[in-house]
């Protein structure tokens, strides 16, 4: 869905937010309508079990649509705040990579929803997450 160029300016925006601090990337979708990021799991992001923190997860989630919906609107005259995020954890990580794929499921005047798929290194779905930002117009 994004030009290099747009993906190199994503990941330039979240420098020093809790994505860089999560290790989040910004990296190429392999479909045309959809939007991909990749998080290293590691002690940084575990919960006390050992496992992926689900709150990572959905900070990967909601990391992943919001900054989409802000590229959607690159140039204009408005931001793009979560309302609201969900997450279904299916399967535990305990290392590696995760990736997110989302696709925009409803591009609004003032509300865009994302569902958002995460997966581990083989592949396997690892959380179903859904996500809601409302368009707003920007303090001057």
């Amino acid at each position: 869905m994004f030009t290099p160029e747009q993906l190199d300016r994503a990941n330039a925006f979240c420098k020093g937010t809790l994505m860089e601090t999560l290790g989040i990337v910004f990296v190429p979708a392999d479909g045309p309508d959809e939007v991909a990021a990749t998080m290293p799991v590691g002690p940084h992001n575990h919960q006390p079990m050992g496992l992926l923190h689900g709150g990572a997860t959905a900070a990967l989630a909601e990391s992943l649509g919001s900054t989409s919906s802000y590229m959607l609107l690159e140039g204009s005259r408005r931001a793009v705040v979560g309302i609201e995020v969900s997450a279904n954890h299916l399967k535990a990580v305990r290392s590696g990579i995760v990736k997110a794929v989302g696709k925009l499921v409803h591009r609004g005047r003032s509300i865009h929803v994302w569902d958002i798929h995460v997966t581990n290194e083989r592949g396997e779905l690892t959380a179903v997450c859904r996500l809601t930002n409302m368009v707003i117009d920007r303090e001057p």
